[in-house]
């Protein structure tokens, strides 16, 4: 890999006095994408490539093993293959492209600690960032008014239909690309970050032009999905925590402990209410810090370097690792699958014949149209 930046030279006492920066291994081609902020930080420690190597290496295995499993078992398992589930498979499809689109080509360049694949390729890697990764935010989103509409609405929500299901998916990948292909046309534009082994959007040109994408962006992409997914689940709350009141007065009349024969003493809106604050917690977690970077550096409220600018990737790529744990914690007939087909991954407690989920239990209606996510 040639080097482009000015070599050391000796200072005071024989010791070298350096004047490098974090973009002098940035080549040619795309030097002019690289913003003037960035000139003023030194080259960051060799030692932090390596660790973001070999993390983004790690989150990359283990997400594409793990939403592989996802994709293979809710396919070929008949008692998963329902409407409703799609959203799983086309969650996992789309964490699974982003690491396998992202992941790897990161720590190519993290190896040799710049950008190092030319201008094609980092719009080609922030396009596919952005795509894959505002087709998993949608898809939750979808996930979350899916079971708002089963949960709240109960008989008189309108049953989902495979049609149905596909289509919201499809509503999915259409923002995904509409939001992903903008910049390629000229509303803002793909840059190197900071720490100049990936690409994203360009939050620190001085041009409300391209600052405005930022924001519509991060309504549409963050603000939108994130309260549709809080108020979903405040409502779900509320309305398990109604039916199971009723259940507890209606077995008080009854002179009975419980109306559930299976009745473990758990409550079954505590349960749930837990599932939802991971729901929302980890997606929260996951693409918090890229918009807390995006709007530092569109209202300058501080000096972003190089080492920060990292942070928004490696939280972002790892909901697409936990994703499919929480698959497995969360649903019984998930379990079941990956009991009978992967015994040694498998959770030991699951029980194999466990039709319905948490969500389903409290509300009368089956598991099938209540897969839980996160």
């Amino acid at each position: 890999m040639p080097y482009y930046g000015p070599m050391q030279q000796p200072g005071l006492w024989g010791q070298p006095v350096s004047n490098l920066t974090v973009v002098d291994k940035v080549p040619p081609e795309i030097m002019h994408l690289v913003d003037p902020h960035w000139y003023q930080f030194p080259p960051m420690n060799p030692l932090w490539h390596s660790i973001i190597g070999f993390v983004i290496f790690v989150l990359g295995v283990i997400s594409i093993i793990g939403n592989g499993m996802v994709i293979y078992i809710f396919s070929n398992a008949k008692s998963l293959r329902t409407p409703s589930n799609l959203f799983v498979v086309n969650l996992a499809l789309s964490d699974f492209l982003m690491m396998g689109t992202n992941a790897f080509t990161m720590v190519y360049n993290c190896w040799y600690e710049t950008w190092s694949l030319g201008l094609l390729m980092c719009d080609l890697y922030a396009f596919f960032g952005s795509l894959f990764g505002c087709c998993s935010i949608w898809t939750m989103t979808m996930i979350a008014m899916d079971r708002y509409n089963v949960i709240v609405k109960g008989l008189s929500g309108k049953p989902l239909t495979n049609t149905g299901a596909i289509l919201r998916i499809l509503v999915c990948w259409l923002i995904g690309v509409f939001w992903g292909i903008l910049p390629m046309f000229g509303w803002n534009r793909y840059v190197p970050e900071g720490n100049m082994t990936a690409c994203g959007t360009d939050y620190l040109t001085d041009d409300w032009f391209h600052k405005s994408y930022i924001l519509v962006y991060s309504v549409f992409v963050y603000y939108i999905p994130l309260f549709t997914i809080i108020y979903a689940y405040v409502f779900i709350i509320k309305a398990v925590s109604a039916h199971e009141k009723n259940m507890r007065e209606q077995a008080k009349r009854m002179n009975i402990q419980s109306l559930r024969s299976s009745d473990d003493g758990k409550s079954t809106e505590m349960k749930l209410a837990k599932i939802a604050l991971v729901t929302i917690s980890l997606w929260f977690m996951a693409w918090t810090p890229y918009t807390v970077i995006n709007y530092t550096g569109v209202f300058k409220t501080a000096n972003i370097s190089p080492l920060a600018t990292i942070w928004g990737s490696v939280f972002a790529k790892a909901n697409a690792v936990y994703n499919p744990i929480v698959y497995g914690i969360s649903h019984p007939k998930y379990r079941a699958a990956l009991l009978r087909r992967f015994p040694s991954l498998a959770c030991n407690d699951a029980p194999p014949a466990d039709d319905k989920s948490l969500a389903s239990e409290a509300s009368g209606i089956t598991a099938d149209v209540n897969t839980p996510t996160a």
